[in-house]
């Protein structure tokens, strides 16, 4: 009997990690992945970290026993308040974890003024401000976008364009970076550039794409074959796996 082929989880508090899925797809396409969004418990941002935890060691339980040999984390509140004490509760899993790419414009571009955009939960997380105190340029916004990852989510581009005027013109003309702290806002690039201008933009997927390529490589973990994607919500929401493979088509037709 054929063993069978070992999968790559990835978790989010919603359809957002599909934009670090799709640079993970990029450089590993022969691989299998199960995506799991966490609709039922987003956002993540308003929970305690030990509601965090709880909800992720739930999660994470449930991608081990449906044969993940390596698990990433596509959220950066579950990043910063839970992949610590998952990685002590699952030694034998390893743990990709996505970070906020602030280190990125110290290595890029450091002198630029920078706006971070992240959830309120990532911003105040200890993970979060040590990377800060360590790479601050002193040039450095932090703007805590509540609620805009949750209407990312839904889908209301109305509202995402008046929130995003309403919030973001006091940076116009005053930043050159944009930190993309949340997996969800790589999804509205386009509508941040229509307030901000032409600013680059930084966010940890592609990094954490490369990252994750060399620990299956060193662990002799690479699949060979054709790649295979299973998408789970926590609602069993048919309109979330519509909108996940609707936008995973069009960032490939788009990359």
């Amino acid at each position: 009997m054929e063993k069978e082929r070992e999968k790559i989880g990835i978790f989010d508090s919603g359809i957002g990690g599909v934009t670090v899925m799709y640079e993970i797809i990029k450089i590993l396409p022969k691989e299998d992945y199960i995506y799991y969004s966490d609709s039922k418990n987003n956002p993540y941002g308003d929970k305690t970290e030990e509601q965090i935890q709880k909800i992720c060691n739930n999660i994470v339980q449930h991608l081990i026993d449906k044969n993940c040999k390596t698990i990433v984390i596509a959220c950066n509140t579950a990043s910063s308040k839970a992949k610590n004490i998952l990685r002590k509760t699952y030694p034998k899993i390893e743990f990709i974890a996505i970070e906020p790419a602030y280190k990125m414009v110290y290595d890029y571009a450091f002198d630029k003024p920078t706006l971070v955009m992240a959830t309120k939960g990532t911003m105040e997380s200890e993970a979060f401000n040590i990377l800060l105190k360590k790479y601050n340029n002193q040039k450095t916004y932090l703007f805590p976008c509540i609620g805009l990852a949750e209407k990312i989510e839904q889908g209301k581009e109305q509202e995402i364009k008046q929130y995003l005027k309403m919030h973001l013109k006091i940076y116009q003309n005053r930043v050159e970076n944009v930190v993309l702290g949340c997996t969800h806002y790589p999804l509205i690039q386009k509508q941040i550039q229509e307030v901000l201008g032409q600013v680059q933009f930084f966010n940890g997927a592609p990094q954490l794409a490369k990252h994750l390529k060399n620990v299956l490589k060193k662990k002799n973990l690479l699949n060979q074959g054709e790649g295979d994607i299973e998408f789970e919500d926590s609602q069993n929401l048919e309109i979330n796996k519509k909108r996940f493979y609707e936008i995973l088509n069009e960032m490939g037709k788009e990359g």
